[in-house]
């Protein structure tokens, strides 16, 4: 906020008494966050629980787990915030958090049964456009699942850089600092899991081995 350079503007400011955390830049939310200010916590939950439920949406493709994993972030974050370093933004450092606390989940339950709306449209991008007819819907569903059922054997490292690249359209950039990678981690591990990707669906029979759909 800037600093009221007449008297009466100072005077006036005077008479003014914002709320608890009105006006705090980030960087001082964190802060007084981090001593126990629950208002300012407040404050961060309520910006960043829409990006980060969103996050873990698309790790786990499943609505009502992202919420049970949101819940298990945000409270492990208040926990460690005490420890946050400031060498990275609060948005990535959250962002890390949930994928550890998704990584964590991973390894108590490894299927799901469901596949995310993004995964079928990804599925369906070189299917004929849609239509009314039920076997088409029915087909377009079953390459959905297929596809998704091979991305969850992929080993974690490749599944979370495919679905930070391809499917919510992160930067490199800003999947290094999340993963505490390099960039070019990044892109060898998203040409990887492509790659691995296209070879089990052409076993499976979706992919022709010339590349296109089946």
């Amino acid at each position: 906020m800037n600093r009221p350079t007449s008297q009466s503007a100072r005077s006036a400011s005077l008479r003014i008494v914002p709320s608890p955390a009105a006006g705090d830049s980030r960087d001082a939310l964190v802060t007084r966050a981090a001593s126990g200010n629950v208002e300012a916590w407040s404050e961060l939950y309520q910006e960043f629980h829409p990006r980060i439920f969103r996050h873990l949406r698309f790790l786990s493709g499943d609505s009502a787990v992202a919420e049970d994993l949101t819940q298990e972030c945000f409270a492990t974050a208040m926990v460690a915030l005490k420890d946050f370093s400031g060498r990275s933004s609060f948005s990535t450092w959250l962002h890390g958090v949930a994928i550890n606390v998704f990584r964590r989940h991973r390894r108590w339950q490894k299927n799901t049964s469901k596949a995310h709306e993004r995964l079928e449209q990804v599925a369906a991008r070189k299917a004929p456009p849609a239509s009314h007819d039920p076997d088409r819907r029915n087909l377009q569903k079953a390459r959905a699942q297929a596809l998704y059922a091979v991305l969850d054997q992929l080993p974690d490292n490749l599944r979370e850089v495919f679905i930070l690249r391809d499917l919510e359209g992160r930067s490199e950039r800003e999947i290094a600092e999340e993963l505490a990678i390099s960039r070019g981690n990044v892109a060898v591990r998203a040409t990887r899991a492509r790659a691995r990707i296209r070879k089990e669906l052409e076993k499976l029979g979706w992919l022709s081995k010339r590349g296109g759909s089946s």
